[in-house]
């Protein structure tokens, strides 16, 4: 029996018609080589198996009118960090077409209305209708979460999909997906930033500038996560990463900095999440100060 294609070890395969075509005997993919993905669908046992590699899987067996949407075509425009190898494959099907899959894929039916590209090989939506999708479903502010971070890997353009949700005719989802798109801001490097920020916002506090560059008369001195520059007043939310020894030194000297150039800093971190308003106090009175 000749060695399988390049392809059957690249990416997942039907079974069938890898049988069919003697590109394997039935005793060959019964063995430790091969991988079930789904029925009737392998994969190379020795190939990482992604969320992307799952969705490989799929396409061979969903509709031709299928697309990818949501946060799977979300990792097929680059962002791998939205789904896992365990998280469902996100499907959409045009009205009229049904199908009922085993687990692991979720479907939905929608209008497509052209927002879709091909390589080819797969279909998916485009990133403004990705991102107009994922906003318009589950939690308001996780939503917004989930927009900051679309912008920030470049998946999605704010201004864009902005336009998109006003656009939107009323239909489920359309009054959330335009709070939610004039609440993001694409500047947040973290979702805790971005949950900071809607906590400040809503505090009644005066609103502080994202993503600040703090200057000391021409010399660059740090750019910071929020601040109210009137007051000379920096907000930073501090993750575990901060904890790790060359990063503490050079966040020191980066505080030291700030201090220098006569700035005050207070340091957020997880826990303070949980207490909003022992930190709206906090930052008030910082303010005030």
């Amino acid at each position: 029996m000749p060695e399988p294609p390049p392809d059957l070890l690249r990416r997942p395969f039907r079974g069938s018609e890898a049988l069919r075509q003697g590109l394997l005997t039935r005793g060959q993919l019964r063995t430790s080589a091969w991988r079930r993905l789904r029925p009737d669908v392998y994969v190379a046992a020795d190939r990482a198996v992604t969320h992307l590699t799952r969705a490989d899987a799929v396409a061979l067996v969903a509709p031709p009118q299928a697309v990818f949407g949501g946060r799977t075509a979300a990792v097929r425009h680059g962002a791998r960090h939205l789904a896992g190898p365990d998280d469902p494959v996100e499907v959409v099907l045009p009205p009229g077409i049904r199908w009922h899959p085993t687990s692991g894929v979720l479907v939905r039916t929608a209008s497509l209305d052209g927002d879709v590209v091909t390589d080819g090989r797969w279909c998916w939506t485009t990133p403004t209708r990705t991102a107009l999708d994922l906003v318009r479903r589950g939690p308001e502010d996780e939503a917004v979460v989930l927009l900051d971070q679309l912008v920030l890997t470049g998946v999605a353009d704010l201004a864009a999909v902005r336009a998109a949700a006003v656009a939107l005719p009323r239909c489920r989802g359309s009054a959330q997906a335009r709070r939610v798109t004039t609440l993001a801001d694409g500047l947040a490097e973290s979702p805790q930033e971005t949950r900071l920020r809607l906590l400040l916002v809503r505090s009644g506090l005066p609103a502080p500038v994202a993503q600040h560059v703090v200057r000391h008369g021409s010399r660059f001195v740090a750019r910071v996560d929020f601040a109210w520059p009137d007051c000379r007043l920096a907000l930073e939310y501090d993750g575990t990463w901060h904890g790790e020894r060359e990063q503490f030194a050079r966040d020191r000297e980066r505080l030291n900095r700030l201090l220098a150039a006569g700035w005050r800093v207070v340091f957020v971190t997880a826990r303070d999440l949980y207490r909003p308003q022992e930190l709206v106090a906090r930052v008030a009175a910082n303010l005030a100060a």
